[in-house]
């Protein structure tokens, strides 16, 4: 964690594999005397004359470049052409790094081939500089206090303290009732902050993100390259990271902040405990403190739907035995023979052999789901606002306010697509009248990445519908043939065993689509080229979710729109081949098949996706998979090296899978859960309460990867999380509509309410079931169709079919009945109105609740005021300390004419300080 001296931090760390050739005595020239005195080297830069100072260690027996010793003593091998480029970088680009002040710790090239590293240490004159440029808030000497909310929101915040007292993680509190002003640092007013040790004044997380700052812009002119990342790119370096604070496990008593992390947070331990955020941040950054902020509100919020979604399917099991539809399709008294379900091989069948499917359906369809459905609009809009609060109150306390966009610095690609660009104008002779237009890449440039993403955009959307459609052709031919069976038991459970084994053949393709598209989405991004990370993140996020929420869905939309409603009718089927009919509904309908999709898929992609993937898979390949440089010296250097363990330990630990925050792609799994909780909440209650079980593992396995597995990230400010707020904010609105949706069209809710108010004449449900079975005369079957050796065929006369139809009597036999029409517009009612309400709904609980808490504006209203009288105070007190010199000065001119020009000239080096700026008198303030 330190230079060699034991006393300058190592801020950053740059990794590199070197390769060279033995070294070869001239011929003809002496043999040099033993190198005894040519151990270890070391170069280290002061940072103060800015040049490389070369320790030479003794007795090592360590090879000495020729530049050392002299061209007649040891000629070195010819170097490879490639290696020789890049070890010239390094060496301008580390030149350059003590051009800007930092100081720098290199490992020797002691052998062939190997990994070496350097450290490097940003001293506080660069410190200091960089925080100005950056205008990073730190604290002031001036605390004021924070206003408390009074009256019974104290008393009831007391209350809740005491009561979550044991799910408070045991980690260092900040003080709650005082706060630090913050003001952007500046060198010229440094007697305005609490510095105490300037060592410890930026903390570890702060001083890491100056020195990658740094990095990033320092330039090398070989191949014109711009910061680390270009020559990472280029395989000049390979790897760039800040190190961990120490080890997380062990004996000792070093506690770091890395180690209370593991303890208090990043174990399954301590899963009931609330997450330490203020100290998640501090560590890693404010992205990562927001992307574990908003998880843990969402998993918060979470807790009060599953409860209700457990009463809502514990009111569906209670009143299971008094549900009359359910009941009379049960009743194998009511003799419903309903016409075969495929041709010449099945026969006619009784409802009442369906009574499993139609008391399960009950349970998820009754009126409970809709007043859920209308709770989990609500719900959405209400944690969406709680959200904003909490990201202003995290704003506040964490000196995000007014924080302005930094510029960034374009990535590599775009660098070295920009360099051909410039390299192919060049060549041409002409002038080009935008000559502005030649810095940068423009909309012709980029035609055809555009073409590219949206060619393969669709294209991938179609194999996801080629995917589904796939499916449901195994569904059809699966029925098909397992109908033909002798077996008994089998084509009694067909409906049963088609839908599992599809279910699961859809899980399967989803999971391995969704690999694919993360890989696709990501190629198409680069060939896109953006030119800042920003843009090529955002760019990222849209065509990953895109591709996956078109993957995750798809088949969910089918069951829930579109299955059974191209049937056709007994003697006019719909086909899709010939010979194969396309699949109906149960006859409880498809929200219980939609309920069987949805949880499946669900439960699957957190399974696997969330534990296997993430858990087992790294673990079962190897414990900690090498990067592809480090077998070649991995062992020689653990042998010989023990200093820089924790170096070498951190670089075998997985890189950070993605550049600026988790939010680029890992937070796309709760995302995509957030849809199968809302979206489809109408069919299967229980969303909420396994993803609030996910969650809870979900949490806590990503701490574990954070402090345990990953490299230290770069730490990056942020205030929100930017473009994944818009999409959130687009699924809640969207589940609006399609639950409006599943409750009229999938579910049988509005058929009912139907029935009972205007068909019933009792104003009960009875006789509801036969209401909606249709009437068929079996002599319409179209010939080579009819049932094949059915012993009910000579007793059959007509048979039912779930549809409003008219009768065979009827003239118009087999039109749709006026109850279809009714009931159609029923449902497009429904829909207008449920929408209407529950987006008025949201839109009033948006307005009541601001987004802005009223303390945290009163605060930051007081702050601003605060800042002011703080300042004031600090420029009275400088005046009063002029004036005390300047009186002092005039009573010392009386003793004596000699002594009296020194304190003229003293009195008018202050008084040029008064008329002067505030800020070049500053300096002298501490001083004095």
């Amino acid at each position: 964690m330190h230079f060699r001296d034991s006393k300058r931090k190592v801020d950053y760390v740059l990794a590199y594999h070197y390769r060279k050739r033995l070294a070869q005595h001239q011929h003809g020239a002496s043999s040099p005397e033993p190198m005894n005195r040519a151990g270890s080297m070391t170069v280290v830069s002061n940072g103060e004359t800015r040049k490389g100072r070369l320790k030479l260690q003794p007795d090592s027996g360590q090879h000495i470049p020729q530049e050392l010793l002299g061209a007649q003593m040891i000629e070195l091998g010819p170097l490879d052409a490639l290696e020789e480029e890049k070890r010239l970088q390094r060496e301008e680009y580390e030149h350059n790094l003590v051009a800007a002040g930092l100081e720098i710790e290199k490992d020797a090239e002691n052998k062939s081939q190997g990994l070496s590293f350097v450290r490097i240490h940003a001293p506080w004159q660069v410190l200091s500089r960089e925080a100005e440029l950056h205008k990073i808030k730190m604290p002031t000497k001036k605390m004021y206090e924070i206003k408390e909310e009074g009256g019974i929101l104290k008393k009831l915040n007391k209350i809740w303290c005491k009561l979550t007292e044991p799910l408070q993680p045991q980690v260092p509190q900040e003080n709650t009732k005082m706060k630090s002003l913050s003001y952007p640092f500046s060198r010229e007013k440094i007697y305005l902050y609490n510095i105490r040790d300037k060592d410890t004044f930026f903390d570890n997380a702060t001083r890491s993100r100056i020195v990658h700052e740094i990095l990033k812009r320092t330039s090398t002119k070989a191949r014109n390259s711009m910061g680390i990342n270009t020559l990472i790119a280029n395989n000049v370096y390979d790897a760039a990271y800040p190190l961990h604070d120490g080890e997380y496990e062990g004996q000792n008593d070093d506690m770091n902040e890395r180690k209370l992390l593991y303890q208090e947070w990043a174990r399954y331990g301590v899963f009931y405990k609330f997450q330490p955020i203020d100290l998640i941040r501090k560590y890693f950054g404010e992205k990562i403190g927001l992307y574990f902020a908003w998880l843990g509100l969402y998993t918060e919020f979470l807790i009060p739907s599953s409860v209700v979604g457990i009463f809502v399917f514990l009111y569906g099991c209670i009143t299971i035995e008094s549900d009359i539809p359910s009941k009379e399709m049960c009743d194998q008294r009511n003799a419903f023979t309903m016409c075969p379900l495929c041709d010449k091989f099945c026969d006619y069948w009784n409802l009442s052999s369906a009574c499993a499917t139609a008391r399960a359906s009950h349970l998820f369809d009754n009126p409970a789901t809709v007043f859920f459905s209308i709770f989990m609009a609500l719900w959405a809009t209400m944690f969406l606002e709680q959200w904003k609060r909490l990201q202003m109150r995290l704003s506040y306390f964490w000196d995000l306010t007014g924080l302005e966009e930094e510029e960034e610095h374009p990535r590599p690609e775009y660098e070295t697509k920009l360099l051909q660009k410039k390299m192919k104008n060049k060549n041409t002779t002409t002038e080009d009248p935008n000559e502005d237009e030649k810095d940068k890449l423009t909309w012709n440039d980029r035609i055809p990445g555009y073409a590219a993403n949206c060619g393969l955009i669709l294209f991938m959307i179609m194999l996801t519908f080629s995917a589904v459609f796939g499916v449901i052709v195994y569904r059809i031919t699966t029925a098909a043939a397992l109908s033909f069976s002798t077996n008994e038991t089998t084509r009694s459970n067909v409906r049963v065993t088609v839908t599992a084994t599809a279910v699961i053949i859809n899980l399967v393709v989803i999971l391995i689509l969704d690999e694919i598209y993360g890989a696709v989405a990501k190629w198409l991004t680069e060939i896109e080229v953006p030119k800042t990370e920003k843009a090529f993140e955002e760019r990222l996020i849209l065509k990953a979710f895109l591709l996956k929420f078109v993957n995750s869905y798809a088949p969910i939309f089918y069951v829930a729109f579109f299955k059974g409603r191209f049937v056709g009718r007994p003697g006019h089927y719909v086909y899709v081949f010939d010979g194969y009919r396309m699949e109906e509904c149960a006859p409880g309908g498809c929200l219980m098949e939609l309920c069987i999709q949805l949880s499946i898929i669900m439960l699957g992609k957190q399974l696997i996706q969330n534990n296997l993937f993430e858990i087992g898979i790294p673990y079962v390949s190897q414990p900690y998979p090498l990067p592809h440089f480090i077998p070649t010296a991995l062992q020689t250097l653990i042998d010989t090296t023990t200093r820089f363990k924790e170096v070498l330990a951190q670089i075998i630990t997985h890189p950070f899978p993605f550049k600026r925050h988790p939010r680029t792609m890992h937070i796309s799994l709760p995302v995509i859960q957030f849809g199968f909780v809302t979206l489809f909440v109408a069919s299967f209650p229980l969303a909420p309460l396994f993803a609030l079980l996910n969650n809870i593992i979900e949490v806590r396995l990503d701490a574990k990867k954070f402090v345990t597995e990953l490299r230290r990230p770069d730490t990056v400010r942020a205030k929100d999380i930017g473009i994944w707020y818009n999409i959130l904010s687009g699924i809640g609105k969207l589940s609006v509509i399609i639950n409006a949706f599943v409750i009229a069209v999938t579910s049988d809710f509005i058929p009912r309410l139907m029935y009972q108010y205007a068909y019933s004449q009792n104003g009960t449900m009875h006789g509801f079931i036969n209401h909606t079975l249709s009437y068929f005369n079996v002599s319409h079957l179209k010939a080579g169709t009819q049932p094949e050796n059915s012993p009910f065929a000579q007793d059959v006369l007509f048979c039912r079919f779930k549809d409003y139809r008219e009768p065979p009597w009827s003239p118009n036999q087999y039109e749709f009945s006026k109850q279809y029409w009714a009931v159609l517009s029923a449902r497009l009612a429904f829909v207008i109105l449920f929408q209407n309400l529950v987006m008025f709904l949201s839109v009033l609980v948006d307005w009541m609740i601001p987004d802005i808490p009223k303390d945290i504006s009163e605060q930051i209203k007081k702050e601003k005021s605060v800042l002011v009288d703080f300042f004031l105070k600090e420029e009275h007190e400088k005046l009063k300390l002029i004036e005390s010199f300047i009186t002092r000065d005039k009573h010392k001119q009386k003793s004596g004419t000699k002594d009296q020009k020194s304190r003229s000239a003293s009195f008018c080096q202050f008084d040029r300080s008064q008329k002067g700026s505030v800020a070049s008198f500053s300096s002298q303030h501490t001083e004095v």
